[in-house]
């Protein structure tokens, strides 16, 4: 099933186009992982897509989004302040109780974060705020994954871990990557991005050497 599909859209913000000609088909069930240079307009995409779903997808923004002046529980817990009503989410943020406590640990352990549950974001590492909000994403349970670069922080042994764990937690993903290994080893679909267009299209296996030193060399 097609989730979103674009055709032949421009692309950008205050009123000006990053991105030109996007036709895009995003199927249910599949890893699309974006490529290319800094700048060349990975994170408007994600962006743009993210605002055609709204709060049915999870998201890893580039800049984490997190509130340094709340708990890992809470940056964590805001994942599915959507899914709980007003009361809920009151007494969880005054004094958080079972099992919501429990559930949150749970996202953590697999994060090698169970002991930070009481740590504010400001006294943690970059590589720890990281996976703080891929934590969040882990605990909102959507099917759809829109990551901006999500484990960038993170050691590669961690970081492939971590990929496993976001592509095997969501039915569809959409991820923008600078590690081309990493990138082949998730995807489905790699999608390459240069000079405000997309240059290719295709499975990891169909994407040539030559096509990575293309949408990497400048012109």
């Amino acid at each position: 099933m097609t989730l979103i599909a674009l055709d032949r859209e421009a692309i950008g913000y205050n009123g000006g186009a990053v991105l030109t000609d996007v036709s895009l088909a995003i199927e249910e069930g599949q890893t699309l992982v974006f490529v290319g240079e800094s700048g060349v307009g990975k994170s408007t995409l994600l962006s743009h897509l993210y605002r055609l779903v709204g709060r049915h997808a999870a998201l890893i923004p580039q800049d984490l989004g997190l509130a340094d002046h709340l708990s890992v529980f809470h940056n964590v817990y805001m994942g599915r302040l959507d899914q709980h009503g007003f009361w809920t989410n009151l007494r969880n943020w005054i004094w958080p109780a079972e099992p919501y406590l429990s559930d949150v640990r749970g996202v953590l352990k697999h994060l090698e974060l169970n002991d930070k549950i009481n740590t504010l974001p400001t006294d943690l590492s970059g590589g720890q705020r990281q996976r703080v909000a891929i934590g969040r994403a882990l605990y909102k349970e959507a099917s759809l994954l829109i990551a901006d670069e999500p484990v960038s922080a993170l050691d590669e042994k961690l970081g492939r871990e971590v990929l496993e764990l976001l592509t095997s937690k969501h039915r569809t993903c959409l991820i923008a990557m600078h590690d081309i290994d990493a990138a082949t080893q998730v995807a489905d679909r790699l999608i390459g991005l240069k000079a405000g267009k997309i240059v290719f299209d295709r499975p990891p296996e169909d994407i040539s050497s030559h096509d990575m030193t293309h949408l990497y060399e400048r012109a």
